[in-house]
Protein backbone atom coordinates (compact mmCIF):
# COMPACT_ATOMS: atom_id res chain seq x y z
CA UNK A 1 0.00 0.00 0.00
CA UNK A 2 1.52 3.33 -1.05
CA UNK A 3 1.72 6.47 1.07
CA UNK A 4 -1.20 8.34 -0.51
CA UNK A 5 -3.57 5.38 -0.13
CA UNK A 6 -2.56 4.90 3.51
CA UNK A 7 -2.98 8.59 4.22
CA UNK A 8 -6.42 8.74 2.58
CA UNK A 9 -7.69 5.63 4.38
CA UNK A 10 -6.47 6.96 7.74
CA UNK A 11 -7.96 10.40 7.11
CA UNK A 12 -11.36 9.06 6.03
CA UNK A 13 -11.41 6.56 8.90
CA UNK A 14 -10.70 9.25 11.50
CA UNK A 15 -13.34 11.49 9.90
CA UNK A 16 -15.98 8.74 10.05
CA UNK A 17 -15.17 8.08 13.73
CA UNK A 18 -15.48 11.81 14.35
CA UNK A 19 -18.93 11.92 12.72
CA UNK A 20 -20.27 8.68 14.23
CA UNK A 21 -21.74 10.37 17.38
CA UNK A 22 -23.49 12.98 15.20
CA UNK A 23 -24.93 10.77 12.44
CA UNK A 24 -27.64 9.17 14.67
CA UNK A 25 -29.26 12.62 14.89
CA UNK A 26 -30.08 12.23 11.18
CA UNK A 27 -29.96 8.46 10.64
CA UNK A 28 -30.84 6.49 13.80
CA UNK A 29 -28.79 3.32 14.43
CA UNK A 30 -26.30 4.29 11.70
CA UNK A 31 -23.70 5.78 14.03
CA UNK A 32 -22.31 2.42 15.18
CA UNK A 33 -21.91 1.15 11.62
CA UNK A 34 -20.18 4.36 10.55
CA UNK A 35 -17.88 4.21 13.58
CA UNK A 36 -17.02 0.56 12.90
CA UNK A 37 -16.24 1.34 9.26
CA UNK A 38 -14.11 4.26 10.43
CA UNK A 39 -12.04 2.05 12.74
CA UNK A 40 -11.49 -0.49 9.96
CA UNK A 41 -10.30 2.16 7.50
CA UNK A 42 -8.15 3.79 10.18
CA UNK A 43 -6.40 0.53 11.03
CA UNK A 44 -5.81 -0.27 7.35
CA UNK A 45 -4.36 3.18 6.75
CA UNK A 46 -2.18 3.13 9.86
CA UNK A 47 -0.83 -0.29 8.84
CA UNK A 48 0.30 1.22 5.55
CA UNK A 49 1.87 4.22 7.32
CA UNK A 50 3.67 1.93 9.78
CA UNK A 51 5.18 0.05 6.83
CA UNK A 52 6.05 3.31 5.08
CA UNK A 53 7.90 4.72 8.09
CA UNK A 54 9.41 1.38 9.04
CA UNK A 55 7.92 1.53 12.56
CA UNK A 56 5.74 -1.54 13.33
CA UNK A 57 4.75 -0.15 16.74
CA UNK A 58 2.62 2.51 15.07
CA UNK A 59 0.20 -0.16 13.89
CA UNK A 60 0.58 -2.76 16.65
CA UNK A 61 -0.16 -0.33 19.47
CA UNK A 62 -3.24 1.04 17.69
CA UNK A 63 -4.43 -2.48 16.92
CA UNK A 64 -3.96 -3.59 20.54
CA UNK A 65 -5.77 -0.47 21.70
CA UNK A 66 -8.73 -1.20 19.44
CA UNK A 67 -8.89 -4.84 20.54
CA UNK A 68 -8.70 -3.73 24.19
CA UNK A 69 -11.66 -1.40 23.67
CA UNK A 70 -13.73 -4.15 22.03
CA UNK A 71 -12.91 -6.61 24.83
CA UNK A 72 -13.90 -4.00 27.41
CA UNK A 73 -17.28 -3.42 25.78
CA UNK A 74 -17.97 -7.16 25.55
CA UNK A 75 -16.91 -7.72 29.17
CA UNK A 76 -19.14 -4.90 30.42
CA UNK A 77 -22.05 -6.21 28.37
CA UNK A 78 -21.54 -9.75 29.70
CA UNK A 79 -21.54 -8.52 33.32
CA UNK A 80 -24.71 -6.48 32.87
CA UNK A 81 -26.59 -9.21 31.00
CA UNK A 82 -25.52 -11.84 33.54
CA UNK A 83 -26.78 -9.79 36.49
CA UNK A 84 -29.95 -8.77 34.66
CA UNK A 85 -30.86 -12.33 33.73
CA UNK A 86 -30.24 -13.65 37.24
CA UNK A 87 -32.18 -10.89 39.02
CA UNK A 88 -34.86 -9.82 36.55
CA UNK A 89 -37.28 -12.68 37.13
CA UNK A 90 -37.43 -12.16 40.91
CA UNK A 91 -37.76 -8.41 40.43
CA UNK A 92 -40.71 -8.82 38.06
CA UNK A 93 -42.44 -11.26 40.39
CA UNK A 94 -42.37 -8.61 43.12
CA UNK A 95 -43.35 -5.79 40.79
CA UNK A 96 -46.23 -7.84 39.33
CA UNK A 97 -47.50 -10.04 42.20
CA UNK A 98 -49.91 -11.95 39.97
CA UNK A 99 -47.38 -12.76 37.28
CA UNK A 100 -47.20 -16.45 36.37
CA UNK A 101 -43.91 -16.27 34.48
CA UNK A 102 -45.50 -15.84 31.07
CA UNK A 103 -43.79 -12.81 29.48
CA UNK A 104 -46.70 -12.21 27.11
CA UNK A 105 -49.02 -11.45 30.04
CA UNK A 106 -46.89 -8.62 31.47
CA UNK A 107 -48.54 -5.79 29.46
CA UNK A 108 -51.95 -6.71 30.92
CA UNK A 109 -50.76 -6.69 34.56
CA UNK A 110 -50.76 -3.70 36.90
CA UNK A 111 -47.41 -3.07 38.64
CA UNK A 112 -47.25 -2.61 42.40
CA UNK A 113 -44.20 -0.49 43.20
CA UNK A 114 -44.89 -0.77 46.95
CA UNK A 115 -43.44 -4.27 46.89
CA UNK A 116 -40.09 -3.02 45.58
CA UNK A 117 -37.35 -2.15 48.07
CA UNK A 118 -33.73 -1.09 47.73
CA UNK A 119 -32.58 -4.69 48.00
CA UNK A 120 -34.53 -5.52 44.84
CA UNK A 121 -32.85 -2.86 42.74
CA UNK A 122 -29.40 -3.11 44.38
CA UNK A 123 -28.19 -5.84 41.94
CA UNK A 124 -28.98 -3.60 38.98
CA UNK A 125 -27.21 -0.63 40.57
CA UNK A 126 -24.22 -2.83 41.30
CA UNK A 127 -24.19 -4.10 37.73
CA UNK A 128 -24.31 -0.54 36.38
CA UNK A 129 -21.38 0.49 38.59
CA UNK A 130 -19.43 -2.60 37.55
CA UNK A 131 -20.05 -1.76 33.90
CA UNK A 132 -18.75 1.79 34.43
CA UNK A 133 -15.60 0.54 36.17
CA UNK A 134 -14.90 -2.03 33.46
CA UNK A 135 -15.43 0.49 30.66
CA UNK A 136 -13.26 3.07 32.41
CA UNK A 137 -10.38 0.63 32.99
CA UNK A 138 -10.38 -0.73 29.44
CA UNK A 139 -10.79 2.74 27.92
CA UNK A 140 -7.79 3.97 29.89
CA UNK A 141 -5.62 1.07 28.70
CA UNK A 142 -6.82 1.52 25.11
CA UNK A 143 -6.04 5.24 25.04
CA UNK A 144 -2.59 4.63 26.54
CA UNK A 145 -1.88 2.31 23.62
CA UNK A 146 -3.33 4.83 21.15
CA UNK A 147 -1.13 7.55 22.59
CA UNK A 148 1.95 5.34 22.25
CA UNK A 149 1.04 4.70 18.62
CA UNK A 150 0.43 8.38 17.88
CA UNK A 151 3.65 9.44 19.60
CA UNK A 152 5.60 7.08 17.36
CA UNK A 153 3.75 8.38 14.30
CA UNK A 154 4.45 11.95 15.38
CA UNK A 155 8.19 11.29 15.67
CA UNK A 156 8.47 9.45 12.36
CA UNK A 157 6.30 11.87 10.35
CA UNK A 158 7.36 15.11 12.03
CA UNK A 159 3.69 16.10 12.57
CA UNK A 160 3.40 17.13 16.22
CA UNK A 161 -0.40 17.24 16.02
CA UNK A 162 -0.47 13.45 16.40
CA UNK A 163 1.12 13.73 19.83
CA UNK A 164 -1.37 16.42 20.86
CA UNK A 165 -4.27 14.23 19.72
CA UNK A 166 -2.91 11.34 21.79
CA UNK A 167 -2.73 13.51 24.92
CA UNK A 168 -6.31 14.73 24.45
CA UNK A 169 -7.57 11.16 24.00
CA UNK A 170 -5.84 10.06 27.21
CA UNK A 171 -7.07 13.02 29.27
CA UNK A 172 -10.55 12.55 27.84
CA UNK A 173 -10.57 8.90 28.89
CA UNK A 174 -9.52 9.87 32.43
CA UNK A 175 -12.28 12.49 32.61
CA UNK A 176 -14.91 10.30 30.90
CA UNK A 177 -16.99 10.24 34.11
CA UNK A 178 -18.00 13.82 33.30
CA UNK A 179 -19.15 15.41 30.06
CA UNK A 180 -15.90 17.29 29.40
CA UNK A 181 -14.10 13.96 28.99
CA UNK A 182 -16.19 13.04 25.96
CA UNK A 183 -15.66 16.51 24.49
CA UNK A 184 -11.89 16.13 24.86
CA UNK A 185 -12.02 12.73 23.16
CA UNK A 186 -14.04 14.24 20.30
CA UNK A 187 -11.56 17.11 19.90
CA UNK A 188 -8.71 14.61 20.04
CA UNK A 189 -10.24 12.68 17.13
CA UNK A 190 -10.74 15.98 15.28
CA UNK A 191 -7.04 16.80 15.66
CA UNK A 192 -6.21 13.26 14.57
CA UNK A 193 -8.19 13.68 11.35
CA UNK A 194 -6.51 17.05 10.68
CA UNK A 195 -3.09 15.50 11.31
CA UNK A 196 -3.75 12.68 8.84
CA UNK A 197 -4.96 15.09 6.17
CA UNK A 198 -1.80 17.16 6.69
CA UNK A 199 0.64 14.27 6.23
CA UNK A 200 3.22 14.72 3.49
CA UNK A 201 5.48 12.08 1.99
CA UNK A 202 9.14 12.17 2.83
CA UNK A 203 11.43 13.56 0.17
CA UNK A 204 13.50 10.39 0.28
CA UNK A 205 12.50 6.83 0.95
CA UNK A 206 12.38 6.28 4.72
CA UNK A 207 14.85 3.81 6.15
CA UNK A 208 13.42 1.52 8.85
CA UNK A 209 15.07 2.03 12.19
CA UNK A 210 16.26 -1.58 12.25
CA UNK A 211 18.05 -1.07 8.92
CA UNK A 212 19.86 2.16 9.68
CA UNK A 213 23.56 1.38 9.18
CA UNK A 214 25.72 1.82 12.23
CA UNK A 215 28.76 3.98 11.75
CA UNK A 216 32.02 2.47 12.85
CA UNK A 217 33.99 4.46 15.42
CA UNK A 218 36.88 6.53 14.09
CA UNK A 219 40.32 4.87 14.20
CA UNK A 220 42.53 5.76 17.17
CA UNK A 221 45.15 8.44 16.59
CA UNK A 222 48.65 7.19 15.73
CA UNK A 223 51.06 6.99 18.68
Amino acid sequence: MDFDTSKNLSSIGALLILLSPIIPLVLPFAGSLVGLLGFILLLLGVKGLADYYGEPGIFSNMLYGTVTGIVGILAALAVFVGVALSSLSGFLHKLFPGWNGDWTTLPSLTPNANNIGFGDIAPFIGAALAVLVILFAFALIATLLYRRSLNSLSKRSGVGLFGTAGILLLIGAVLAIILIGYLLIWFGILLLAIAFFGLKPQTTNPIPAAQVPMQSPPPPPPP
